[in-house]
């Protein structure tokens, strides 16, 4: 959820504050393999279309704000749309689950929120011994070697699987 929370912030920092660089950066690149170079204050010019009753943009303007600002609002509003507040909780609790170096990442309190995203599979009475048997669980997990050097969820999975066949 860090990443994710640090590329909506370089996204909103390049919708910012980097359009010039960007520019500088293209313009450079052109130079270097003779690539001609628009005019960005001429009007930007829309192929194939007539251009009586158009609106008349520089090409600075539709490459800028047109292109530029729009492809980077889609991508921050698809991040907002995938990573929703719940969706972001729901992942964040998930992410207790994880096995790795003992259950380092295990927060009980963060299992009983998962647990209230289904509510039809735990009743309220299931959530209040939720909480003393996560706290064997942890304790049981952490102290059986069968479950010492696990590396995710996948493998936990395997390992209960193996155990209840056994």
């Amino acid at each position: 959820m860090d990443l994710v929370k640090v590329s909506k912030q370089q996204l909103q920092v390049m919708r910012d504050d980097e359009w010039i660089s960007l520019l500088t950066e293209v313009s450079s690149f052109c130079t270097t393999h003779d690539i001609p170079i628009l005019n960005m204050n001429e009007i930007f010019v829309v192929s194939g279309r007539p251009q009586r009753n158009t609106q008349q943009n520089t090409n600075l303007y539709h490459y800028h704000v047109e292109l530029f600002y729009t492809v980077i609002d889609m991508q921050l509003q698809e991040l907002n749309n995938c990573f929703s507040e719940a969706n972001t909780d729901l992942l964040l609790c998930m992410a207790c689950l994880n096995s790795s170096n003992s259950f380092v990442a295990f927060d009980k309190e963060k299992l009983i929120c998962l647990a209230k995203f289904y509510p039809s599979n735990f009743l309220g009475t299931d959530i209040l011994a939720l909480d003393s048997q996560l706290q064997n669980y942890i304790f049981d997990m952490r102290n059986n070697d069968l479950f010492s050097e696990l590396q995710g969820v996948s493998e936990f999975a395997e390992k209960v699987s193996e155990h209840r066949e056994a």
